[in-house]
């Protein structure tokens, strides 16, 4: 199974926020939301996330900032920003989304 398969799959059957795949083992998931865990992979991973395989339930402009700098290869996403799509296009990261949304909304729905 690819590894952006098997990191889709974790997301979704494991009620999962995030997961990230690299050579076919998983090196990081969470159910936490928002920005966190993103950040957290890249704090507690740094290179070793260069050329994994990320599924992320959301996708706004900060964690595609840091998936840019993680040089992970894919990314799928089920929401995403048109601030993280300008952002991604301009990587080597292949990324696919179900739906895009002008912004993400933060959890107050006040921006």
């Amino acid at each position: 199974m690819k590894d952006i398969e098997l990191a889709k799959k974790i997301l979704n059957n494991e009620n999962k926020a995030i997961a990230i795949v690299k050579d076919g083992k998983v090196i990081f998931s969470s159910e936490d939301k928002g920005i966190k865990p993103v950040y957290e992979a890249f704090n507690e991973l740094k290179e070793e996330l260069k050329g994994s395989s990320a599924a992320d339930k959301v996708v706004g402009k900060a964690a595609a900032i840091i998936y840019k700098h993680a040089d992970i290869k894919e990314l799928s996403t089920k929401l995403i920003s048109q601030n993280a799509v300008d952002i991604l296009k301009n990587t080597s990261i292949v990324y696919e989304y179900q739906k895009l949304v002008s912004y993400i909304k933060n959890r107050e729905q006040s921006g």
